[in-house]
């Protein structure tokens, strides 16, 4: 029997080495992929004194950093993962996983999940070295503005940290699962270490404040030490109160950010009770307990509606409304029925508004749709307004949830053109959150938003390529766009559909102001006058930058007006990256920070200092992290992977080059380290769409989905060339050929390219353009498909699985290019198909095509591996067993990137041919013999 894959994985990479060029440095083999490191989960302290972040390997133990903006006082945290930082800036509270090696020995036992090890929760206080840990967490809560947690644990994990007991019983019972339906709850002041916990916990929430803590209690049905219901903790008082009592399911326990209404949805149905109809119930400081104030035959909920448990409750601002879900009461299961003896099947009905195969597809999201209801708690005889319905599904509110308007969103009776188009028009109707009634503000595709504090609405509209604005007290509509005499859709649009808007970069306090790009700028707009005003002095198509506003807290609701807004800028002719800044009222051109062959990301600011974090990388350098005050002088905090100085890696350059048809175009050339001009490289061609906006991306050396791993081949002695392509409607394939072709053809200029082996390597779309490219042309040595469309006639009215859609739009609006149906030019879909031009091809081809996929259809490989073989053409395919267009298992991940390296190695360095390639597996073997060994 031959060894198994795993097991072979690095000798395997270590023979076919052989082949790669002669270098000072090892290239890159299948063994680095899971200690390649990353920066996760940065944080910054709210005075910009204290900076965690995770190291994380792609496989095995991630550990927690945890030091000071000046790069002193390290503490490192083993296997932690999940970091907070209270608001006071003096503890953090993180999660610390289990050693990887034992959860993969409880998976290789196949434990059942209550079984595997648990997680750890640590808590530091910043400046010390010590960690306090508690075992066996389910979850944490940190108050936002205090510096209290809660936390839930398996049961007993209590009593082993507080007795210290480390015996084999107690240790046992950490891990156990827990014998009733909920866990321990343990609340603690930070500050001052104190403690209060309560068993039997299933939910619970923390106020922003830390004062309160609500939670739920399920009691085992036989103690009778503790009674079932909702219970609030006063951590400052340490006191109890239960408000509501009962056994049931307790869900959507909300808080106002006042610290002073509670609110949260139960049922205490029987049991056995078919139909379980929750109720929502309401508290404050001035009642005994918490009262329904919504149900079903209440005032206001409609006829045979009731709340729903799984609608999301939530506080306005101010607290003065109380917005939950509402659904319709559910038909009971028919129980008389015996499951074997019903017929099972999926009825289509073209009167639908969506599939059978999306119906299903969203089939426990809509047994779980709630609609939006609101209620003002506080107000004598209030009763709920219902605004969201079946006709209206999405509502929009402001920001604060104050507003006197929610806006809500419909494409009811404009569905089933989206086969078709891809999109609906949609209607957008202003509900009134008092009395319910309903304002038509406008109709047409594309996006809504409503301002955050309420004032208007905003929307792109596709057809006109203009933004347009509705100010909701008067009902006066804005045309934004005309007054800047900008294009504000997509210049560079080459899909048959419409242009999509550049975006929105957010509004000021108030709703003063809204900040919109254009393919360059940032213009900001008055909505009430629709006066504009260029942001950017227009520096940015002046000198072609992309300047777009870089958040620097996540967790922003407007853009503040006496803080700069930090300026991402990308030279579009460079593709370098670099910053400005600028005060949002300010009416100076935008202060320069500098450019640099760099890419960054994550910025993020501490909340009381000037004090950023961020990640900054090229193709050489490693994402890691820095801190400054100035983003001009700044601390490099992270040193992740120093293995690399110990491999060949490479260089990134900007190649340019103009195509037969005139277009100018921009692709990546990717050089081995220890490139040598006065030798020949092989090549491989890597495509899809436009890929040198990321010139200076770090590309992590990692087993594949299926795309072509580029470090990878570089280390490994290829040139990688990444070409941009631009696409004329009814020709994607022409327009592949157009734009690939003749960048290869003007890099083969230059003597240090092997002309004779040269690969093409790509995925989805880009699988589609590998096939069509080789009826094209016979330069290509290789060629790896991935997922290909090999047959438009028969793809076009095929199912994107992964969501139930019909393809037809894929073709007729967007990424396919057509632009027609197939009964307007059915010649476009056979001139753009490759099966039709398959007796043509003279390339070894490779395809991947997974028996779940779930945006190409499976048998469109299968067609084109068929018409092949019985042409005689030398093909292969791949089929991973239940994975999707896009390989997710690491396994899987790991097997393609070594086949890969084979298929390639083979046709464009003359490595021997693998087993699997030259004689293949047989059924009989599958799962005991991978094939991977190479013919001598």
């Amino acid at each position: 029997m031959r060894k198994l894959l795993l097991s072979t994985s690095l000798l395997l990479a270590l023979g076919l080495h052989g082949f790669a060029q002669k270098t000072s440095k090892k290239p890159l083999d299948h063994s680095v992929f899971d200690g390649w490191q990353s920066v996760a989960g940065q944080r910054i302290s709210n005075d910009g004194k204290w900076i965690g972040y995770v190291i994380k390997p792609q496989q095995g133990d991630a550990e927690l950093i945890i030091k000071t903006a000046k790069n002193t006082g390290t503490l490192t945290i083993p296997r932690a993962d999940t970091v907070k930082l209270t608001s006071d800036s003096k503890f953090a509270v993180c999660l610390i996983r289990p050693f990887y090696k034992d959860t993969r020995q409880a998976k290789i036992k196949k434990k059942k999940q209550a079984d595997f090890p648990k997680d750890t929760l640590g808590i530091v206080a910043l400046g010390s070295s010590a960690v306090t840990k508690v075992p066996a967490i389910r979850s944490f809560k940190v108050a936002e503005d205090a510096p209290v947690i809660a936390y839930l644990a398996t049961a007993d994990t209590l009593r082993k940290a507080a007795t210290g007991d480390t015996s084999k019983k107690a240790v046992a019972a950490t891990v156990a699962p827990p014998t009733h339906e909920g866990a321990d709850l343990t609340v603690r002041k930070l500050k001052t270490g104190t403690e209060r916990s309560f068993k039997y916990v299933t939910e619970y929430q923390v106020s922003k404040n830390g004062k309160w803590i609500a939670f739920a209690v399920t009691a085992a049905a036989k103690q009778k030490e503790i009674t079932s219901g909702l219970y609030l903790f006063d951590s400052e008082k340490n006191t109890v109160k239960r408000l509501s009592t009962g056994r049931g399911n307790y869900h959507n326990i909300s808080i106002d950010d006042a610290g002073r209404q509670i609110a949260f949805t139960a049922e205490k149905n029987p049991e056995k009770a078919l139909v379980k109809l929750f109720k929502l119930y309401y508290y404050n400081t001035t009642k005994d307990s918490a009262d329904v104030i919504a149900a079903a035959g209440f005032a206001g909920i409609p006829n045979n509606w009731a709340v729903s448990g799984d609608g999301k409750v939530s506080f306005s601002k101010s607290g003065n409304n109380l917005f939950f879900g509402t659904a319709p009461i559910p038909k009971p299961a028919d129980t008389t029925l015996v499951d074997f003896e019903v017929a099972k099947l999926d009825i289509w009905n073209y009167k639908d508004d969506y599939l059978q195969p999306q119906q299903l597809k969203n089939l426990q999201t809509e047994l779980k749709r709630s609609y939006l209801a609101v209620i003002k708690p506080e107000e004598t005889g209030s009763k709920t307004v219902q605004l969201g319905s079946k006709a209206i599904p999405e509502i929009l509110t402001a920001e604060n949830k104050d507003a006197r308007y929610v806006l809500g969103l419909t494409d009811t009776g404009a569905r089933v053109s989206a086969q078709w188009e891809g999109s609906t028009k949609q209607q957008a109707i202003l509900i009134d959150t008092k009395s319910g009634n309903h304002r038509l503000v406008n109709t047409s595709m594309g996006r809504y938003y409503i301002s955050p504090h309420g004032n208007y609405v905003l929307w792109f509209d596709v057809k006109d390529q203009a933004w347009y604005c509705y100010t909701i007290a008067t009902g006066q509509k804005i045309n934004l766009s005309k007054a800047t005499g900008t294009k504000m859709g997509d210049e560079l649009n080459d899909v048959p559909g419409y242009a999509s808007a550049y975006g929105l970069a957010g509004w000021l306090a108030g709703d003063k102001a809204v900040f919109i790009y254009d393919r360059y700028d940032i213009w900001r707009f008055d909505p009430a006058t629709g006066d504009a005003f260029n942001f950017t002095k227009g520096i940015g198509r002046k000198n072609k930058l992309i300047i777009r506003y870089d958040q620097t807290d996540p967790e922003q609701k407007f853009i503040p007006v006496k803080a700069p807004m930090w300026l991402l800028a990308q030279n579009e002719e460079t593709k370098q990256w670099g910053y400005f800044w600028k005060y949002p009222e300010a009416n100076n051109q935008p202060e320069k920070v500098g450019m640099a062959p760099m890419s960054y990301d994550n910025l993020l600011k501490a909340k009381n200092a000037e004090v950023y974090i961020y990640t900054k990388a090229n193709y050489k350098q490693s994402p890691d992290l820095y801190v400054s005050s100035d983003l001009k002088k700044q601390i490099k905090l992270s040193s992740i992977n120093p293995q690399q100085n110990e491999y060949n890696w490479g260089s990134a350059e900007l190649v340019k080059w103009t195509t037969p048809k005139g277009y100018q175009s921009n692709g990546i050339l990717y050089k081995p380290e220890d490139f040598d001009p006065t030798k020949k490289y092989p090549m491989v061609v890597y495509f899809y769409e436009k890929l040198s906006d990321g010139l200076f991306n770090y590309i992590a050396p990692a087993p594949t989905p299926s795309r072509l791993p580029i470090s990878f081949f570089v280390s490994n002695g290829y040139l990688v060339f990444a070409p941009d392509i631009s696409y004329q409607t009814g020709h994607p394939g022409a327009s592949a050929v157009d734009f690939i072709n003749s960048g290869v053809e003007a890099l083969k200029k230059n003597s240090w390219v092997d002309a004779a082996h040269i690969g093409i390597q790509g995925q989805s779309w880009g699988g589609y353009q590998v096939a069509y490219l080789i009826t094209q042309t016979n330069m290509y040595a290789a060629a790896w498909a991935g997922a290909p469309v090999a047959n438009m006639t028969s793809a076009y009215g095929g199912i994107r699985w992964e969501s139930g859609l019909n393809r037809q739009f894929q073709y007729e609006k967007s990424q396919s290019r057509i632009g027609a149906t197939i009964w307007e030019k059915p010649e476009l879909y056979i001139e753009n198909s490759p099966l039709f031009q398959l007796p043509k091809v003279k390339t070894p081809v490779m395809i991947m095509s997974n028996d779940a996929d779930g945006a190409v259809p499976w048998y469109q490989g299968i067609e084109m591996f068929t018409a092949l073989r019985r042409l005689g053409k030398p093909v292969w395919l791949l089929q991973y067993n239940g994975e999707a267009h896009n390989l997710v298992l690491r396994q899987n991940k790991k097997d393609i990137t070594i086949r890969e390296q084979q298929f390639f190695d083979h046709f464009l360095k003359g490595a021997p041919m693998p087993v699997w390639m030259d004689k293949g597996v047989p059924a009989v073997d599958k799962g005991k013999d991978w094939g991977l060994e190479l013919e001598k």
